[in-house]
Formats: C-alpha cells, structure tokens, sequence
C-alpha cells in the first residue's frame, strides 16, 4: 500500500516546495496544499501566492511562511529561490491559465520541477511553446489530472491492458456540473468570473475546465488516441462568451483491429449535477464503468454475466490500485487522496532524479504530453462547432 512505501521514501529530506498562486480566497491552492503534504513528501517553504507582494506576504504568513521568501511575481520567485543554497526543487502553478505558460517557462529553464494544474495553458500555441520547452529541460513536468490518482481508476485502466474487456469499442464520457447555471459571473464571484473570461481561461470554457478532465480519463482507461472529433458547444447563459455545455462525438485510431467511437457531454448548467463525472469503457468482452462520486468502486460485467464490483483494495483490486491506495477496503478514500497520488507519483520521480537513477516504471503522473493533447482537444472542439459541427482531425 501507498502509506509504506512513502515512509520509506520520507527518509529522504522533504522536497522543498514553492507555490504561484494559491493565495486567500483559491480553492485549488488548498487543494494542492493538502495534496503535497498528505503523505509527507513535500514542505512548502516559498510562494507568489497573489499578483502584488502586500498579499503575497500575507498570504504566506497565514500559511507560517517566511516573509522573506513570499515574492510579488512568479519570476522574482523564480530567480531568487534559483540561487538559494536551500531553494525550491519543485513549484506548484495553481493559477488561472492564462498566468501557466509564462511560469512555468521561468521555472523549467532554470531546471525546477513543475507541478502545474490543468488545463495545461490559455492558448494552443502556447501549449506547444510550453512542451518544447519541457521537453529540452532537466526538470519533471507534472499535470495535475488529479483524477488519474484514484485507485479504481488505475485498476480499470490495468483491466483493459490485461484485455480482460476485450479490444475497446466504445469509451463513454461525461462530466456535468450545474455551478453556473445561472450569470454567477455578473456578481463578482471570483471563480465563475475567470473561467467564463477567454482572456485568462482560454477558448474553450466547460470544454477545457473540465471536458479536458473527462477526456483525459477516457484514454487514460481506455489506452486510445484520439482521430477526429465532431463538437457541438453552447453558451446557454444569456451574455457568457464561452461554452457552458458540449456534446462530443470521437473517432479513435484503430488499436487491436478495432476503431473505436467515443461520446463526451460536458455541461456547467446541468441542475442537479454536482461533479457528475463518469467514465464507462467498453469492449467485445466486457464492460467497465466508474462513477467519481461513488469512486470506491469499479464495476465490472463480463459478456453475458452478471456485473461484479470490484471494491478498492478489495477481492479483484490488482497491483496497480493497490500501490496508491492507503487504508484497508471499506474505508473511503476521494478527491483529496487522488490528488495526493498525483503528488506523491511525482515525489517518486523526483527522489529519483536526486540520485541520477531511473525512475520505477509503475511511477505514473500525467506529463506535458497530457496537457497538449488536452489543449488540442479544446482547440478541434471549438473550430468543429464553429463549423457547425463538422469533424476536425487532430
């Protein structure tokens, strides 16, 4: 289990941890704070928390920071804690998007580890800046698609490896939420205000917040590469300027003799969906199907069977699931232990590069690789819709 071999990994000192956004008032700054810290790998020692050094000091003594190393910008940070004896080794990027490609670029080229949030950048052009980038630097780039981490997840993915389903047909998407089912955005809250804004949440509004999550999972379970895509987005909100609900029709590349077809509907004005993601793969075998807000369990229906459950770290649970799972079968384990997974993944490729050795292949995060195809995917989804639908090679 997860929880002994981190105490093992501890004994190395904790990777000193910066942070680019994550001030008062942000919710994924905490997030990603709890996740850093759940299993003892990380000490978040510096931070640009907010965009002027009054709030950033403030924000980081609430947090029990030095005020000498909470900084008014991200490239301030950069430089200084670059030249420190005990600087950071990693930052986290939990900023709006707009703010990930400029940071992350400061970071990378002077060989800090990136641990960014998802989408990956603004823009498509500045995806493909930011992955060459990546590419030529010493450092890790992780994406944060926290959901990747869960257990059961990991579980599905190794069933449709081990061909217990069969080749893949059929990959069913969706993640509806009902946040902004309403103009939220007009009454100053602060998270509905940036993410319907183009300027720093991208072209693409419930397609890259959380369309980018779902299709995501979907060929992380499901080993696919996407082909085509014909989109149908909406901006159901009177004066919104980006798209508040999508349907999404999927071509994949053929694998195994198969070219499988994928469905995606993703909607922030869907009354009654909290965080509605679901993910269901299925094959000429089997069928597999995983619902976020019961993540626990997997279920499992062999061709002309009766469904099986498959519990974490229970009967059927296999070696993948088991190595990000921390507390015996029974006892939940959600969003924050997945996120921590996400973290704890790239702890294991760090310890492993301060020793110059090879990273564990079972070690997995989402890279840069990830975020473009994410982006990508964000991009075809808008020119297809602007086409009135029409099917977009990517």
């Amino acid at each position: 289990m997860a929880i002994e071999g981190s105490a093992v990994e501890a004994r190395q000192p904790r990777i000193r941890l910066g942070m680019v956004g994550g001030g008062a008032g942000a919710f994924i700054g905490a997030v990603h704070r709890i996740a850093a810290r759940l299993d003892d790998h990380y000490e978040l020692v510096a931070g640009a928390l907010s965009s002027t050094p009054e709030k950033s000091v403030a924000s980081g003594r609430e947090l029990g920071l030095d005020p000498a190393r909470c900084y008014g910008s991200f490239k301030e940070m950069a430089i200084r804690e670059a030249r420190l004896k005990n600087g950071i080794e990693a930052v986290a990027i939990v900023t709006p998007n707009h703010v990930h490609y400029e940071a992350a670029k400061e970071f990378l080229k002077r060989g800090i580890h990136v641990i960014c949030d998802k989408p990956l950048t603004s823009t498509l052009a500045d995806a493909r800046k930011l992955k060459r980038l990546a590419d030529a630097s010493n450092a890790l780039f992780v994406l944060t698609h926290n959901y990747t981490g869960y257990p059961m997840i990991r579980q599905a993915r190794q069933m449709v490896r081990d061909g217990m389903i069969g080749p893949v047909r059929l990959v069913q998407m969706e993640y509806p939420q009902d946040w902004l089912t309403e103009n939220i955005e007009q009454t100053g809250q602060k998270q509905a205000a940036w993410r319907t804004d183009p300027a720093k949440s991208g072209a693409g509004g419930s397609t890259g917040d959380i369309g980018t999550h779902a299709y995501n999972l979907g060929c992380f379970v499901s080993g696919l590469e996407l082909e085509e895509l014909a989109a149908d987005l909406d901006s159901f909100v009177a004066g919104r300027q980006l798209d508040d609900n999508a349907h999404v029709m999927m071509r994949f590349a053929e694998k195994d003799g198969v070219r499988a077809k994928g469905m995606l509907w993703c909607s922030q004005v869907a009354p009654g969906h909290e965080n509605g993601l679901k993910v269901r793969v299925y094959g000429t075998r089997g069928g597999l199907e995983w619902v976020q807000a019961d993540p626990n369990y997997l279920w499992y229906t062999p061709l002309g069977e009766p469904k099986r459950l498959i519990t974490r770290a229970g009967a059927g649970s296999g070696a993948d699931a088991a190595r990000v799972s921390r507390v015996p079968s029974g006892h939940p384990e959600g969003y924050l232990e997945g996120f921590a997974n996400i973290y704890s993944e790239a702890a294991r490729a760090i310890y492993a590069k301060r020793k110059g050795a090879k990273v564990d292949p079972a070690v997995l995060y989402p890279t840069v690789d990830d975020g473009l195809k994410g982006m990508v995917f964000v991009d075809a989804c808008v020119q297809s819709s602007k086409r009135n639908g029409a099917w977009v090679k990517v």
